[in-house]
């Protein structure tokens, strides 16, 4: 691929590198991650003037590349004037330096690019603490390798966050700063289980919106909650921290929904560990909505990766509906076969009414998932008015002090609405 192109001059330009291995099965997962870092670079501001790569039987120890592709990229940094060479796998810091000395130009690998990228995105003090967890866990074993990447002037791609200064640190420094920042994030995993705690009190059902990056979770979420101060950006990593959201169903009962950080292929395991408290939102849902782009020709690894992701977390066996969005952009002739519209499964556009309709009603048959008849005292209308705020009235009666009243509900108002009724019979 070649990307000559001119751009604003302020913009650091990049060299892309890419090593595939030649017993790789996943050859065109490869090629799409590729794809994904230029998509990666560009959201972190920068101008990607060419890419190469490289197919190798396997890594060298000390290039990471063969020696002859090095020169090869020593030629093209000098012809296209780069400042910056970013690598699609993660490299080691004996790699780092190595190659900074050969090449004469700052290195990075993906994993940094990502961790720059979050460090960018972080608009909360919780984030800018995640973020600086993650780039401190990733650099440590690494510091040896990055001097050329640290002292250059300007900063640049790879040096957001915690900053120069602080990379320079010593070890000993840098391993009291990860202790601090652990504390305060479990601070804040604390508060999060408090604020937690008060919702099921409030008895307020939880759905998370789960996805690959730039799969339309944000504007799902705007557009079923009408949320006007929400952040959309055809981007990648446009949401960073957690917004919740008041969804109102159908049957008029609500439920909360939160968008999470899109996952995305080799999501960097520090940032994973980093942003555990945010993720806990999805451990703790009652339901899963995994969004999917319908438009990416890798749908299956996509959402392999985020299965992966939820498995790591912890997150198994949960209710789940498979949301595939962008119906109005995807122009497959087989669309219609190959993602099945049923209540499990809905093929959707995020700016479709009835789409949209679609998708609270799935939620809806998920949370009302039993029905009941409740009899109540006509004078008791705050219990009734109760009952009909969390389900779906299925028929009522009026028995002269007595009121009937079938009900498709969820089984936990089950419990809060009979330890009410035992409470009227004492």
């Amino acid at each position: 691929m070649s990307t000559h192109q001119v751009k604003d001059k302020d913009q650091e330009k990049v060299l892309l590198v890419s090593l595939i291995l030649q017993d790789a099965k996943q050859l065109k997962l490869e090629e799409y991650s590729l794809n994904e870092l230029v998509l990666l670079a560009e959201t972190a501001g920068l101008q990607v003037l060419d890419s190469i790569k490289q197919h190798r039987k396997n890594i060298d120890s000390k290039w990471f590349i063969g020696k002859g592709k090095a020169e090869e990229i020593k030629e093209k940094v000098a012809e296209l004037e780069v400042d910056t060479v970013i690598f699609n796998q993660e490299l080691s810091g004996a790699q780092v330096r190595n190659l900074e000395l050969f090449l004469d130009a700052k290195i990075i690998d993906r994993t940094q690019l990502i961790l720059d990228i979050f460090a960018g995105r972080a608009n909360t003090r919780e984030g800018y603490l995640q973020v600086e967890l993650a780039q401190l866990s990733y650099l440590l074993p690494r510091l040896s390798g990055h001097g050329k990447n640290l002292s250059r002037l300007g900063g640049g791609i790879g040096t957001r966050g915690p900053g120069e200064t602080k990379l320079e640190m010593n070890r000993r420094h840098i391993r009291d700063r990860i202790t601090d920042l652990k504390k305060k994030l479990q601070e804040v995993t604390r508060h999060r289980n408090l604020h937690r705690m008060r919702r099921k009190k409030t008895n307020l059902y939880h759905v998370a919106l789960v996805g690959y990056t730039n799969a339309g979770k944000s504007t799902l979420l705007k557009q079923l909650t009408g949320g006007a101060n929400i952040y959309v950006e055809n981007q990648l990593f446009a949401t960073l921290d957690p917004t919740l959201r008041t969804l109102k169903l159908p049957s008029g009962k609500e439920v909360g929904l939160t968008d999470t950080v899109g996952f995305i292929q080799d999501l960097p395991h520090d940032l994973v560990a980093a942003f555990s408290a945010t993720l806990e939102e999805v451990r703790e849902a009652d339901l899963i909505l995994h969004v999917v782009d319908s438009t990416s020709e890798l749908i299956e690894e996509q959402i392999n990766v985020v299965d992966e992701v939820l498995h790591n977390l912890g997150v198994q066996g949960k209710e789940t509906i498979m949301v595939y969005n962008k119906k109005d952009i995807c122009d497959r002739p087989q669309s219609k076969m190959i993602f099945p519209n049923n209540e499990d499964h809905l093929f959707v556009s995020a700016f479709e009414d009835h789409d949209l309709q679609q998708i609270k009603l799935a939620i809806q048959n998920k949370l009302l998932d039993e029905q009941r008849t409740f009899t109540i005292p006509v004078k008791e209308g705050k219990l009734i008015s109760f009952i009909k705020k969390v389900s779906e009235t299925v028929e009522e009666k009026l028995h002269e002090d007595n009121m009937s009243l079938t009900v498709r509900i969820n089984a936990h108002d089950v419990e809060l609405i009979n330890k009410e009724m035992r409470k009227l019979g004492e």
